[in-house]
């Protein structure tokens, strides 16, 4: 059942994990510690988070495993603050953190930008609770930093660490460097991180994002050149919705869908419509040094817009349309949906690999800030 019910979180299978969690109430499993707390897992990763709630509330007892459930599920939707607040309430009722604990804290203060409350946290580990910070603790601390934009205390925290940074932690660094488009500290992680894990094309990707935000197409042509020198090729874009108890996957050159011709002249509709209302399409995420025309074609063709534009045509009006995507939301795919959200008058939930983006209304959970 706790294998189950991982799989259903990681693909957002809300359907699914309900249908689970009847066998788990018929079956009399529900008294049993592991499979409650994946089943609080499971309902925040798939959006859920009052229900994740509502399960964790009926428990009998808890333990350290169901209390780091409810921190991560409230981290990952954003709520840096509550996530905290259910922190306290676990060191009130005797149970004391485990490293994982820290983990989700940390990740938690990154998503709502609670920079001071991170810090604090870092140094009771130590200090309250005798936890030795690992590399995953100095790279959500890094990350914490870098997102804030204070890269260069983020490097400094780097020099300053007592183990060997390794590449979680510089790409950390790289990923916050890409986000506030800072060439200088980009560089500096993607040197270290080329010799750490040379076989990784994502911080050749991430480099490359870089330069072409600041214009450095040259550069940029360099960076894909090296990646064609070493036979690396990027993770492509790939999305998940789950419509009527099936999981439907998308990805940017998708031609075998059935419904792909139509969900195109859907998207192409929609973002011409929307340009009256303000929609602006953000061509700086395409690579190529193209047209304006052709970058616009390019990013109209993401993977999450796709499942997106399938989840308007096949799902009813007053449900939520779920949608798991495995790399960061980009800013235009982020601007197009928070439009859709109030053009369509629909509720949208998207989780990438950092945290929950929840949209209505024209505006998201994560308040731009991710």
């Amino acid at each position: 059942m706790v294998s189950v019910l991982q799989a259903c979180a990681a693909l957002a299978a809300l359907e699914q994990g309900k249908l689970i969690h009847g066998y788990i109430l018929r079956n009399g499993l529900d008294t049993i510690l592991p499979v409650i707390s994946a089943l609080v897992t499971m309902y925040a990763r798939c959006g859920k988070l009052e229900v994740a709630q509502q399960v964790f509330d009926g428990m009998d007892k808890r333990d350290v495993v169901s209390w780091n459930s409810l921190i991560s599920g409230f981290g990952a939707h954003g709520h840096g603050k509550k996530a905290i607040d259910i922190f306290k309430d676990m060191i009130s009722c005797g149970i004391s953190p485990s490293p994982v604990s820290f983990v989700s804290l940390l990740g938690a203060c990154s998503h709502a930008g609670l920079v001071d409350e991170g810090r604090a946290l870092f140094q009771a580990m130590r200090k309250e609770y005798g936890i030795i910070p690992s590399v995953e603790h100095y790279a959500s601390m890094v990350d914490l930093l870098g997102r804030a934009n204070k890269l260069e205390e983020a490097a400094k925290f780097i020099d300053d660490m007592r183990i060997e940074p390794g590449p979680k932690v510089w790409g950390s660094l790289l990923g916050s460097s890409r986000i506030h488009c800072n060439v200088e500290f980009a560089e500096r992680a993607s040197t270290k991180l080329f010799q750490l894990e040379p076989a990784n094309a994502g911080n050749y990707v991430l480099l490359a994002d870089t330069y072409a935000e600041a214009g450095k197409w040259d550069e940029v042509k360099r960076v894909k050149k090296l990646l064609e020198s070493r036979g690396l090729q990027k993770v492509p874009g790939r999305s998940w919705i789950e419509v009527k108890r099936q999981i439907h996957s998308f990805v940017s050159t998708d031609e075998f869908n059935p419904q792909i011709e139509q969900l195109h002249a859907l998207l192409c509709e929609l973002s011409s419509e929307m340009k009256e209302k303000g929609y602006v399409p953000q061509i700086k995420v395409v690579l190529y040094d193209l047209g304006e025309e052709e970058k616009e074609r390019i990013v109209l063709g993401h993977s999450e817009k796709l499942a997106l534009a399938f989840g308007l045509i096949n799902t009813s009006n007053a449900e939520p349309i779920r949608i798991t995507k495995n790399l960061r939301l980009c800013e235009d795919c982020h601007s197009f949906t928070k439009f859709i959200s109030k053009f369509a008058r629909k509720e949208i939930l998207v989780r990438d690999v950092n945290r929950f983006h929840h949209f209505r209304d024209g505006v998201c959970s994560c308040g731009d800030y991710w």
